[in-house]
This record gives structure tokens, sequence and C-alpha cells, in this order.
């Protein structure tokens, strides 16, 4: 893994929309990730954080919605239950909301820091933060699902979240 500077990453940064790795082999720089990871979501009060929003490309997650931190590699959504429709948020997509439709209950795999195989069943808002954070790990965003009446809405907000990201790739 090569070392890169942890910063959440803004709509327009072409790192977003680069489908993630599977993680190989779990070293100890993977698990330091993932620490620093959920500190960067904690920090910037999020409930989940992907690998890829902080300019990673490697198939990671860090999620918390309230019932304890998951510290997830290479998680899979293996079956999906059901429909609900949130307004979402993200903190690579700062200022936006959109209404998303995903699966009520979902059932993944995933292995966590230590190498061990995991299966998790989620509904409610922690089975859509996990929906959520995979898109992250596949270069789908939230703006994605946005109908085009919202796309109208916010095109002026994300040309300007596109103008920052460019403004701070040239600044490193």
């Amino acid at each position: 893994m090569k070392k890169t500077e942890l910063r959440i990453r803004k709509f327009g940064d072409p790192a977003l929309r680069k489908k993630a790795a599977e993680v190989r082999k779990i070293t100890s720089e993977h698990k330091e990730l993932l620490s620093k990871m959920a500190r960067i979501m904690y920090d910037d009060q999020g409930v989940g954080l992907a690998a890829p929003q902080v300019g990673v490309s490697e198939a990671m997650i860090v999620v918390d919605s309230g019932s304890g931190l998951y510290k997830l590699i290479n998680p899979k959504i293996i079956k999906c239950f059901g429909s609900q429709v949130n307004k979402e948020g993200c903190l690579s997509v700062p200022g936006i909301c959109i209404k998303v439709k995903r699966a009520k209950r979902v059932k993944l795999e995933a292995f966590n820091a230590d190498g061990e195989a995991l299966s998790i069943d989620a509904e409610g808002l922690l089975a859509c933060v996990f929906q959520h954070e995979i898109d992250h790990l596949n270069g789908k965003l939230i703006v994605d699902y946005a109908a085009l009446l919202e796309k109208v809405k916010i095109a002026k907000a994300l040309k300007e979240l596109r103008r920052k990201a460019r403004e701070e790739a040239l600044a490193l």
C-alpha cells in the first residue's frame, strides 16, 4: 500500500470514481489505515467512510451509525431485502443531500482488520450506510442517484465542488 495524504476527497476528485482493488493480504498498514479512517470519520461527524474517500483505492470501509464501529475489508453485499428511501449526505459531497432508494435490509460478508471472516445482517440506517460506503468502493456517489430535476438544482453546487477539488489537487 503506497503512502498518501489522508484527507477527505471531494466531488470532482478522480479518486472517487475509481473502482477499489480487493485487499489480497491484510497488513499492519491496513489496520493503521482503518483506525485513521475511523478518526477522520468521527472528526467530520460522519457515519461511514470508504478508503477511496481518503485517496486509497482499496476495498475498506469504516461505519458507525450509532451501534458501534465496524472496520471492514473487502465487504460484499450478498442479499438484499425490501426497500427504503432516505435523504443521504456524503462527506465527499458536502452540502448536498439526495433521496436514495436502497434495500431496507442487507446481508454482507467481509473481513475484519484481523482477517477474520464476518457475516453481518443489517437493517434500516445501518443497512443504508453499508450500501452507501460499498457504492464508494465501486466509484459510485449519491449524486448518481439524483433525479433529473435534482441534478438541475444541484448543478451549480457540484460545479463549485469540482472547481475546489481542482484547486486542492494543484496545491498539493
